[in-house]
């Protein structure tokens, strides 16, 4: 086993995905698709984000909204008021 090389071997993982990134990074990400699939995942990113604050901050107050893809969805595409929104529907609808 020694010296053989394993396609889902960590180290390789990251340095395909770490030469992908600088390769976008130096080529600027021309491509519309490409640029627009970044910004929805930066987006869900920060709407895990938001969530995860909230709910650290909102447990003093027994405010608790479930982190998944459509919360963070809506808060991270809809910002603060996607936010607020939520912690209303959790608050009186459910």
């Amino acid at each position: 086993m020694r010296g053989e090389i394993r396609i889902m071997d960590p180290i390789i993982v990251i340095s395909v995905l770490g030469g992908l990134v600088l390769l976008v990074l130096l080529m600027g990400a021309p491509m519309k698709p490409v640029r627009f699939i970044g910004q929805s995942f930066v987006k869900l990113l920060i709407g895990a984000l938001f969530l995860f604050f909230l709910n650290a901050f909102g447990n003093q107050f027994g405010i608790h909204v479930p982190i998944n893809l459509v919360t963070s969805a809506i808060s991270g595409f809809l910002g603060i008021p996607g936010l607020f929104s939520l912690v209303a529907i959790q608050t009186w609808v459910l």
